[in-house]
């Protein structure tokens, strides 16, 4: 290995610890050895030895691609695309022309919910929370879903569970969309139980319109998630993906109006996820 790679590895690993708030006497410690071995490493004097690789990308949220590329990729990194007037705009458009009055009592909760909430991005960005849901219900609308409970559902998806009790479970529209509501919601499931997220997912498998917006939800959230999610999170929001969700999607399969919608989420779903797989 030329001393250039080697400076470079030591420079990446250097800024990988400083943007963990790392001292070198912590990274040793987590490793298990001194901060002179982690120094030397970052001088470039020596590199990891393979036994340290692993537990050494884990503690840097780095891939080993990333710690040993030959070549620097210097991107320049743009916010996501997010225009959450005109989502606002075409989905209540939508919903008025469609006459979906579940949906439209939704909209006006959106803001009581998550107007002072902000979609975060590792990288500086920020936008309203509110886009998740609503891009949720443009993509739903997008693929020809027609279901005011289905629409109203992906719009509240996070209403009981996220907003601070702005808005609860009994603010929704009963029926429907409060029962698909109620199955997504996380925190309505016992966390002490070592089988709560196995238990959950077989919950909103008895529900169709449960299991189409948490594929809806999930898409939206593997596009976004390289920009706000930790690499080990996004390791095991991929691995969760793989478990869970082709039960889920062979479940929408049985929905003869939601065919189309069912193919073109799990090509969306898959694309996505083997893509990361090779990445991370």
């Amino acid at each position: 290995m030329t001393e250039e790679m080697k400076n470079r590895i030591g420079e990446r690993i250097r800024e990988a610890r400083k943007r963990k708030n790392l001292s070198q006497e912590q990274l040793g410690e987590m490793l298990g050895l001194s901060f002179q071995a982690v120094s030397s490493w970052e001088t470039g004097k020596f590199v990891p030895d393979s036994d340290h690789l692993p537990e050494l990308a884990k503690a840097l949220d780095l891939s080993l691609d990333a710690l040993f590329a030959e070549g620097e990729k210097g991107w320049e990194l743009k916010p996501v695309n997010y225009d959450f007037e005109h989502m606002h705009t075409f989905v209540r458009g939508r919903a008025q022309m469609l006459k979906l009055p579940k949906t439209l009592k939704v909209m006006d909760m959106l803001r009581i919910a998550h107007g002072s909430q902000e979609r975060r991005s590792r990288y500086g960005f920020g936008t309203t929370y509110m886009v998740h849901p609503l891009t949720m219900a443009c993509h739903a609308l997008a693929l020809g879903i027609r279901d005011d409970g289905v629409i109203a559902a992906c719009l509240a998806h996070d209403m009981a569970e996220d907003s601070g009790g702005r808005v609860t479970l009994l603010d929704l529209p009963e029926g429907d969309v409060r029962e698909t509501v109620r199955l997504v919601s996380k925190n309505m499931v016992d966390h002490n139980d070592p089988d709560w997220e196995k238990k959950y997912y077989e919950q909103i498998r008895k529900n169709p319109a449960a299991c189409l917006v948490k594929i809806l939800d999930r898409v939206n959230n593997v596009a976004g998630m390289a920009d706000a999610f930790s690499r080990n999170r996004m390791i095991r929001y991929t691995e969760e993906t793989d478990r869970y969700y082709p039960a889920l999607l062979e479940v929408i399969k049985k929905v003869p109006e939601w065919n189309d919608a069912w193919w073109l989420l799990r090509y969306q779903l898959w694309t996505q996820v083997e893509a990361f797989k090779r990445m991370l």
